[in-house]
């Protein structure tokens, strides 16, 4: 049985065709421009002294008809800094650890993964019968009461933070998610993106992320059945509350199929060893697995088909997940056991860790599992790194221990981008440190700076906080010193609540303010990650100038974003990266900067200590590791047209 409330949230009792055996459809991934990016572009801008190269031509107008952004478009005040920067859609964690307040340990990580969402959170936990819910708009402080982490009671949890990429931002697609099986009640959290969303959605008679409310259920074999909620009263607080007709996002999709899925695994009449089931409407469905060790007692085991084990979701996720294409990294559960699983390609990060008997301070605690996004989340709650999940493989963690399967081979494709941006400077992924990582491409910019002829300026600054290892790698190579010329208000964040106009007036200066006894008169070296649609390097070219600075210098410690994300970063179009629509000198000029210089791809890559083959690079390089959704928006400039654009003029 499963209770919710707060944001209450009852799942509807829905049963749902079976999904043919026919494989998941992939388009071959594209063939992308040949990475070979651009260095330094200096810029003419009026009234600036002459730019840090002069032994580079200065920048050539656009070309008529082929931009749809402006360079010379003036600066925007109302541009906010957050608007700006890729956002990540999610993060998650789970926890198994009898003894321990597990809705707390769930709350502590998902405080330490708020940076991959802000816009919701919830959590789910279990005492072996029942599945709690809360979940709400805001951030995680905002959220959860010491009142509500205190009725999530149990022993398992799953928690996650969002920001929507797919489906509407509203509560109805806040996680985890909740739904009926055939075993019980399913929670689930999911960080990622699946491309073939709309082709599931149609093999099952259901509607893909799309308007609210359009996920009305199928029967078994065809029948249509309604799923509308009337509404309920709040267990905790005795309000009556609407429940919201269904979610829009891939998640709520994946928990009806799973759901569905589930009545025919309860219902197959395999031997043991066997996992074949022939469904209601006929479907055969074919997934052996091989043994995989056990980790906690050491030993190769095969779990019986007819097992207690079995009759909960293993059986039912080994049909699942090879039916999913794109990415997904995902922490879910049952009533007494919680699950991980992470997509063939590993696009993004997933990691297991160990709670030692009493290390989270409750009494008597025996110890548990922690699963997360990061591993900055393992170090909050005080559990031990022990391994990547790997790609391909789904966990089970129970009584009898951890569980290891694999569902698909490994073809790993790890997101060039949590080292660039993502993910937080605390955590590891692949055993390299993040910041060790974005450090060396400041460094890296900062010798490509030499090869290109010496850097004429007087200080390395950083737009914070992203930039800032970068910068210091950069001045640690170039002698150049680092200073902190800009502050950051760190008490400035997403809000829920319509701003002012007074408040969009003032933009950007809510969250950065320039120091102006740093930087007056001088000549300026300014660090940031990445340019998505340039309005905060805008924005803050503008706030230095005012301030008295001489020279402002751009340095980007990654290549233009020349192509969208469909695995869950928030450009989803080419028409939103400005890299598409403007050369470099173009951005440079509409940046209001004196030059402009992008980290070369092949030093990126070099930075993460991981082989090109091993990453996805898709955003930089066209070349995706999956097949792309229906309909994406990939047209316009073809590659070839796109490495033109990305020469220096």
């Amino acid at each position: 049985m499963a209770f919710e409330f707060g944001a209450l949230e009852v799942a509807a009792g829905v049963s749902l065709p079976e999904l043919p055996v026919s494989s998941v459809g992939s388009k071959p991934g594209l063939t992308g421009l040949k990475p070979g990016l651009p260095r330094e572009t200096p810029c003419e801008v009026p009234g600036v002294d002459s730019p840090i190269n002069p032994r580079v031509a200065a920048t050539e107008g656009t070309q008529p008809g082929k931009s749809t952004t402006n360079p010379d478009e003036p600066w925007n005040p109302g541009a906010a800094p957050e608007d700006d920067y890729p956002r990540e859609e999610c993060g998650v964690f789970g926890v198994w650890a009898p003894g321990e307040d597990v809705s707390r340990l769930a709350y502590f990580g998902l405080y330490a993964l708020q940076h991959r969402g802000q816009e919701s959170a919830g959590i789910a936990t279990s005492d072996g019968s029942k599945i709690l819910v809360f979940k709400d708009m805001g951030l995680v402080s905002q959220v959860f009461s010491d009142r509500d982490l205190a009725t999530l009671t149990g022993h398992i949890a799953v928690g996650h933070v969002r920001y929507a990429t797919a489906g509407a931002s509203s509560w109805r697609n806040a996680q985890p998610t909740l739904g009926p099986t055939a075993f019980g009640t399913l929670a689930l959290a999911h960080n990622g993106n699946l491309v073939n969303a709309r082709e599931l959605a149609a093999r099952v008679g259901v509607a893909a992320a799309g308007r609210a409310g359009s996920l009305g259920a199928s029967g078994e074999c065809g029948e249509t059945r309604d799923s509308g909620m009337a509404p309920r009263e709040n267990e905790t607080t005795g309000k009556r509350t609407t429940i919201p007709q269904d979610s829009t996002s891939d998640t709520m999709l994946l928990t009806k199929i799973i759901g569905a899925i589930s009545h025919h695994v309860a219902g197959a009449r395999g031997g043991a060893g066997s996992l074949g089931a022939s469904g209601d409407c006929g479907e055969t469905w074919d997934s052996g697995m091989a043994p995989r060790e056990n980790e906690t007692t050491g030993k190769r085991t095969t779990i019986p088909q007819d097992s207690a084990s079995e009759v909960k979701l293993l059986g039912v996720m080994r049909r699942v997940l090879p039916q999913l294409d794109g990415a997904y990294s995902l922490t879910f559960m049952d009533e007494t056991t919680l699950y991980a699983a992470r997509d063939p390609h590993g696009i993004r990060p997933l990691v297991l860790g160990r709670l030692a008997a009493g290390e989270a301070g409750s009494a008597g605690a025996a110890g548990g599992w922690v699963v997360a996004s990061e591993t900055a989340a393992l170090d909050i709650v005080g559990a031990a790194f022990v391994r990547e999940i790997e790609p391909g493989e789904l966990l089970a963690i129970n009584e009898n221990g951890v569980h290891s399967e694999r569902f698909a081979p490994a073809r790993p494709a790890g997101c060039v981008f949590e080292y660039v941006y993502l993910a937080r400077p605390d955590t590891q992924i692949a055993g390299r440190s993040i910041i060790a990582a974005r450090r060396e491409m400041g460094a890296a910019l900062a010798r490509e700076d030499r090869e290109m002829g010496a850097v004429l300026a007087d200080i390395v600054m950083a737009t914070p906080d992203s930039g800032t290892p970068a910068a210091i790698g950069y001045a640690e190579e170039s002698g150049i010193p680092f200073v902190q010329g800009l502050v950051k208000n760190a008490y400035v964040g997403r809000t829920f609540i319509q701003p002012t106009q007074t408040m969009r007036q003032m933009g950007i200066r809510l969250k950065l303010n320039p120091v102006r006894s740093v930087i007056e008169g001088k000549r300026l070296v300014v660090i940031d990650d990445s340019i998505v649609r340039g309005n905060t390097q805008r924005a803050v070219v503008r706030m230095l100038r005012e301030a008295g600075a001489r020279e402002v210098h751009i340095r980007i410690s990654s290549p233009p974003v020349l192509w969208p994300c469909f695995y869950g970063i928030d450009f989803a179009t080419r028409e939103e990266l400005i890299a598409t629509e403007l050369g470099v000198s173009e951005i440079c000029r509409s940046l209001g900067a004196d030059s402009l210089a992008y980290l070369r791809f092949e030093a990126m890559v070099t930075a993460t200590g991981q082989p090109e083959g091993a990453l996805c690079t898709a955003c930089f390089s066209g070349r995706y590791p999956t097949g792309i959704p229906q309909g994406a928006a990939v047209a316009g400039r073809s590659p070839e047209g796109a490495a033109v654009a990305g020469r220096r003029h």
